[in-house]
Parts: structure tokens; sequence; C-alpha cells
């Protein structure tokens, strides 16, 4: 725990802290005795965990309800890890809803750009130059999403903002080489958090792996630094090599897309916008 300190500082902020995953990972990096920098903006809920945490690890927590979809979220985020030893970003917020493409509100489509492209573009950008500025190492973690590996139906704004999110990882990781500064993207798959279970997914005789959010953020914080992708679940990497490296594209999308269309047909048969 000293020598992961050491490397990322004695603050982490984490930004989607309140439930889920971005609650797992509030909970191991409280483990490893790091300090937390908590933002979302679900208030009572964040305050609660950071109570929690304070109690069961005798940490500090400082708690920002902030809508990351603000256009200002990232300047003020950024303004408030200055202060302190903070050298890890988890962006683990998402805006994701499961639904045709044509019921989408514009209203919608912004907030998806907005939570989960433009606010971690521009997190990512001013927390890393305040790094490179210090000579400090440090880390930023992405949480994107096997989703944005295959565009997937009902899910389109959402894959391709994921998509966004392990591409843009991907860059920074070769253009920071020897920089000290680590960058990671973990693509997770289905994880029993409340917004994958809110979904309520129809399995047929084969049901997906569901991974514990526990075990997702510590095996990513474990690989931090170690890789630029890292995707959580046996299972999960073995589809991703069956679908990325045997299967011709279109074949691997097909058979991804009939999967998606049959846990999701009763979104799948809503009406359509203007239909």
């Amino acid at each position: 725990m000293e020598k992961f300190t050491a490397k990322y500082g004695t603050w982490a902020l984490v930004a989607g802290a309140a439930e889920g995953l971005g609650e797992a990972f509030s909970r191991v990096l409280a483990g490893r005795g790091m300090n937390l920098l908590m933002v979302d903006h679900q208030e009572e809920r964040m305050e609660s965990l950071g109570r929690q945490l304070e109690a069961d690890y005798g940490i500090n927590t400082r708690c920002l309800a902030l809508d990351l979809a603000d256009v200002g979220a990232a300047s003020t985020l950024n303004a408030e890890a200055a202060g302190l030893d903070c050298r890890l970003l988890i962006y683990n917020a998402a805006y994701s809803r499961v639904k045709p493409f044509l019921n989408a509100s514009p209203d919608e489509l912004d907030t998806y750009i907005d939570v989960n492209c433009r606010t971690p573009l521009k997190l990512v950008h001013g927390f890393a130059a305040s790094m490179a500025a210090s000579g400090r190492q440090g880390g930023i973690l992405l949480m994107s999403s096997l989703a944005g590996l295959i565009g997937m139906q009902l899910v389109a704004p959402y894959a391709a903002t994921k998509a966004f999110t392990w591409n843009l990882a991907e860059a920074l990781h070769h253009e920071w080489a020897g920089s000290g500064i680590d960058i990671m993207a973990c693509v997770a798959g289905a994880t029993a958090t409340p917004a994958y279970l809110s979904t309520e997914p129809e399995y047929g005789w084969v049901k997906p792996s569901v991974l514990d959010p526990d075990n997702v953020a510590n095996g990513a914080l474990n690989k931090l630094g170690k890789r630029v992708r890292y995707i959580p679940g046996c299972s999960n990497r073995l589809n991703y090599f069956i679908l990325t490296r045997l299967m011709p594209r279109k074949m691997a999308a097909g058979m991804a897309n009939r999967t998606m269309a049959k846990m999701y047909r009763r979104q799948k048969n809503e009406n359509t916008a203007g239909s």
C-alpha cells in the first residue's frame, strides 16, 4: 500500500463515486490507505459513503456534489485536486440508457457527449498537465465498456462514447511513454451495479458472466501502469479474443447484436420517435 501511495499520491479523485463501480473504487482505494476526493451528483449517498469509509479505514474524504455534464465541471475538479497530493484520477461516471436511438432526445444526446466525452477529455488534460508541470508520477484510469469494442444496438451513443474512451487512453499511453504518467482504460463487461441491474436484461439458457464491482475495481488498480487496456473477467477476455481475433468483424458484430436484441427485446420493441 505504501508503494501505491508513493507512486500515485495520498489522495485520489473518483468521479462518479456514489454507487456501483465508483463506490467499489472508493472502497478499494480507501483500503489501500488513500484519501478520497469524491465527486457525484448523488450528494446524500456520496456523503454517507464517505463517512462510512472514514470510519472503516481511518482516511479523509472530501465530497463534491457536481453534475459532470456541466460545462465547467472539469475546471472545478482540477482546481479542487490542485491543492492536494492528488495524482490518481478515476473517471467512472457515465451516462447510459438502453433504448432505440431515435427515442433519445437531443438533450440526452448532449448528455452522452458531455458526461462521457467532453468532461473526461478536459479533466484528463488538466490533471495530466498539473502532474507534468510538477514532474511527479501519477495515474489516470478511465472506465470503458465492451460495448465500445463493437457497435451495439440499443446503446449506440453509449457504445460510441466508450470507444472514444479506450482510444483516448491508448493514444495517450503511447504519447506519455516514459513521462511517469500511467493511463489505462478498464474495458468492463456486465457488472452487478445498480445501473446495469436496472436495465432488467432477459437471459436465455446461457447467462453472461456478471462481475462483482469490487473485483473489477481491485483488478483494474492492480493493472494500472502495467497495461493500457484491461478487460476484467476470464470469460470476457475469452469472448474478446474470439470476437476480435478468430471471427471476421461482420460475423462478430452480428453475433453480439443478436445477443443484445434478445437480452433487451422489450426495449427493442419500443416505438421509435416519429413512427
